[in-house]
């Protein structure tokens, strides 16, 4: 029997489902395979789920990584901080699954990237042990209690997250991937290698491996272990090997060092990467090997140059970013990743923050791929908890940081990507005497794992962390929300390296604009204007950060809160205490991206200080009827040298860049008479006139870029255009599809608010659905979403191993339908 909801229910008298077959685990070269598929889950106790006879045939079957909280609903009863969605409770998964007899005498271990929360595992009813952070990758050795043969063998996780165990949302569930490793008795140990690069020079660069071999065998072996390096097309470009004895049952470090000539260096242009393959040979047979992508590079840390990449100045040009996928919740997809870091680095982001905790594997994957930097980032509490109900990871941190530190940095050190590991954000020993004492221990942690890196926190409190001596604990010193005292602290600490840890937290909603121009707390609509001046009290619009990190080149930078918004923390609202007139604002407002991964106007903001292709960005909307013949701000964000304005053909005069600086509200904490004159935009008061408003930008005197809003009819149509026509045919690849509400011009209509129904047949189905609105009850996983400033999300998944047709169709009451159609194709094709 189990246990749900507190009543004992007899197994026997439910209905009964097929029970599922036992997967069957390949015994053959491949050493890593993905356990992701043939999953049972049910959301509750259940008593006595860990035993292998225990009948999950009433369980739900899925495929992972999977979380449970994203499927809601939306309940004004749960804490809007977390997302006002279920993070909380008992979950069970249990997989079953068998083994050929040919596998006996290999070594099995399961791989989990991550489990929300407080997981315990049990393989065919034995404890294999759990892990409390949801965020750290952990496994265990199968090997002593599996079957082979026919005998299935059954793995069981139990996950209880906690309530308000998190200032955002964390999801809930085993979220990210699975996976089974399977070697031969002598094998490189998880996460066993380590790659650094010493010496780095034009003409070669020497690259020095640590191989962690293990001897699970009960005798002594002696191996050769032979490491090579090849160019991202397979080609070797160098060779070592050398003999190694491992005793039984112990374990070996080997050090090896290799010689690359005329390296290829891994840099945020040209993300080149190489591969370390260790190959464990006894006599000419391979019995292991373990591959690792690595790169070529030089970082350098400079209190009066800055940040130097290869010997380059760089200026970081940084977003903090939360780990959820918008509508897909926080279950990791590779694709939902891969689509937030091209919409980064499309605004000129060339470095990514892991706020507040290890990123997916995949994330640091694709950074290493598409030329990205990496704060990695540990831990959001330490000892003193900033939950109220001390349901943090505060609870653990005494038992459990170091092992979490060691078990990240080992996970995370051979990628390039990486340039600092963060100790903590915004830490409240800040504020004790004795709090350096914890940011020491910690530090030395992470230089123990990996002397190559330095160590960083980000501190809120920016005088206390000095006075307290916790800055001086760290290698760099990041601070949030600081930029007015950056020269202070330069001058009272004249060999430090600062940098802008979190910055800006300006809050906006996609498409809305409240006139007249004002700095506010909040609004009873649930929207905040998208004219980039609101901003919570700690905090300001991004133009002060730009003015401080251009006045100080020597600071590395900045990191923006945040690139994308993310479910959880409706700032401003649900500030102080929890008020029925702030329901349903649900998500935030920091991102320059709304949660469907429309840019807000303030994306082009940081596009026109960070990127170098010609653009102009015009706003607001231009739909103000009732308004005509009143001045309405107009503001463009422009990286050319000049600008021209027109209205219905008409030149309203063109202003250079820099040249006429806008009066912004700011708060008292960047000014004491709350002005703050901004060069990084041109502003025109232009009297309302329906038509086409178009910015010109020029450079050089020759038109090098154009941005219009045109002033739309009556919502007459759908439109659908995915961002990708072609996927992998998985059951893991996407295609995001954006939905617009246009008139029958063909023009958006900025205020539409229609309910779109979707229709999806063939071989894909509906991942989820959005539009961006931070204040709405409506579902993520729908056939139906309206649109919120004229525009939604819908996004489709591939069918595992069905190539063929997904045949998408919308519909909207009194307005045109539309369809679409997305191929899927197996492995081998390019996406398109």
């Amino acid at each position: 029997m189990f246990r749900t909801r507190g009543v004992l229910i007899a197994a026997l008298f439910l209905p009964a489902l097929p029970a599922a077959t036992p997967a069957a685990i390949p015994i053959s070269g491949e050493r890593r395979v993905n356990f992701d598929d043939d999953w049972r889950f049910f959301k509750g106790e259940a008593e006595g789920a860990e035993r292998p006879d225990f009948n999950d045939a009433q369980w739900r079957q899925l495929r992972l990584p999977h979380d449970w909280a994203i499927e809601g609903p939306f309940d004004s009863k749960l804490n809007p901080h977390t997302g006002a969605l279920p993070i909380f409770g008992t979950g069970w998964y249990r997989k079953s699954f068998t083994i050929p007899q040919s596998g006996k005498g290999r070594y099995f271990s399961i791989e989990f990237d991550g489990a929300m929360a407080n997981a315990r595992v049990w393989i065919n009813g034995k404890e294999l042990g759990g892990r409390p952070y949801g965020y750290i990758g952990f496994g265990f050795d199968l090997t002593p209690f599996l079957h082979f043969g026919g005998e299935p063998n059954v793995l069981a996780v139990r996950l209880t997250p906690e309530d308000r165990s998190s200032r955002w949302y964390p999801g809930a569930g085993i979220y990210r991937n699975v996976w089974m490793d399977i070697t031969g008795p002598v094998h490189v140990g998880r996460w066993g290698t380590y790659v650094a690069t010493p010496e780095v020079a034009d003409d070669q660069s020497r690259v020095a491996v640590k191989t962690e071999i293990r001897n699970e065998s009960d005798h002594d072996a002696k191996i050769v272990l032979q490491t090579s390096v090849l160019d991202p097309s397979g080609r070797l470009v160098s060779r070592n090997g050398n003999e190694v004895d491992i005793p039984a049952g112990g374990m070996q470090t080997a050090p090896t060092t290799l010689t690359v000539t005329k390296p290829q260096r891994w840099d945020t242009e040209h993300p080149y990467l190489y591969t370390v393959v260790s190959e464990i040979m006894d006599g000419k047979r391979v019995v292991d090997r373990y591959t690792t992508p690595f790169g070529i590079r030089t970082i350098q840390f400079d209190k009066d140059k800055g940040f130097l990449l290869n010997g380059r100045y760089l200026k970081i040009q940084g977003v903090c970013n939360h780990h959820d996928l918008g509508a897909l919740g926080t279950a990791v997809n590779r694709r939902a990743t891969e689509r937030q870091l091209e919409i980064m680095k499309g605004a000129g982001v060339n470095a990514i923050r892991t706020s507040h905790n290890p990123p997916s594997p995949e994330l640091l994957e694709l950074c290493d791929r598409m030329g990205l930097m990496v704060i990695d980032e540990s831990f959001d509490m330490w000892r003193i908890p900033k939950i109220p109900n001390g349901n943090g990871y505060s609870k653990y941190f005494g038992e459990w940081s170091e092992r979490d530190v060691r078990d990240m940095v080992r996970r995370d050190r051979n990628h390039p990507s990486i340039i600092m590991y963060s100790i903590g954000n915004e830490i409240p020993e800040q504020g004790r005497a004795d709090g350096w004492q914890e940011a020491k221990r910690l530090t030395g942690f992470f230089h123990e794992e990996d002397p190559t890196r330095p160590t960083t926190s980000a501190f809120n409190s920016w005088a206390n962390a000095i006075k307290n001596k916790l800055a001086d604990e760290v290698d760099i010193p990041g601070f949030n929300y600081a930029p007015m005292h950056y020269e202070q602290i330069m001058k009272e600490h004249p060999n430090w390296v600062i940098y802008g840890s979190e910055t800006a937290s300006c809050v906006s909603s996609r498409g809305v604009y409240q006139l007249p121009i004002q700095k506010y707390d909040k609004d009873p609509s649930l929207q905040l204007s998208g004219y980039d001046i609101i901003a919570p009290s700690w905090a300001y619009c991004p133009d002060v950060e730009f003015a401080y990190q251009d006045r100080f080149p020597q600071v590395l930078g900045e990191f923006v809160w945040t690139g994308f918004d993310y479910i959880g923390e409706p700032t401003p609202y649900f500030g102080g205490r929890i008020t029925a007139a702030d329901w349903p604002a649900r998500s935030s407002y920091f991102g320059m991206v709304d949660l469907a991964g429309f840019p807000k106007d303030r994306y082009y903001l940081y596009q026109s200080q960070w990127t170098k292709q010609p653009m102009v960005h015009v706003l607001p909307h231009w739909n103000w009827q009732g308004r005509e013949g009143q001045a309405i701000p107009v503001m463009a964000y422009t990286n050319a040298d000049e600008v021209e304005l027109f209205l219905n053909g008409k030149s309203l005069g063109s202003k250079k860049r820099f040249s006429e600086p806008v009066e912004l509200p700011v708060g008292p904490n960047v000014s004491p008479d709350q002005k703050f004159m901004s060069k990084y935009r041109l502003e025109w008061q232009v009297p309302y006139e329906a038509g086409d408003l178009k910015a010109v930008a020029y450079q050089n005197g020759k038109q090098v870029a154009v941005d219009e809003v045109r002033t739309a009819g009556a919502p007459a149509r759908v439109r659908l255009t995915p961002d990708h026509t072609s996927i992998l045919a998985d059951g893991d690849d996407l295609s995001f599809v954006t939905v617009r509400i246009e008139d029958r011009n063909g023009n958006l209509c900025p205020s539409a608010d229609n309910l779109v129904r979707f229709s999806v047949t063939g071989e894909g189905t509906i991942a989820g659905v959005d539009n961006g609105n931070a204040a709405t009850e409506e579902p993520f996983q729908a056939d139906h979403r309206k649109a919120f400033s004229g525009m939604a999300l819908l996004i489709i998944r591939s069918r595992s191993g069905h190539a063929g047709i997904v045949h998408i169709a919308a519909t909207s009451d009194g307005l045109k339908a539309a369809a679409v159609d997305i191929s899927t194709h197996m492995a081998g094709t390019a996406r398109k």
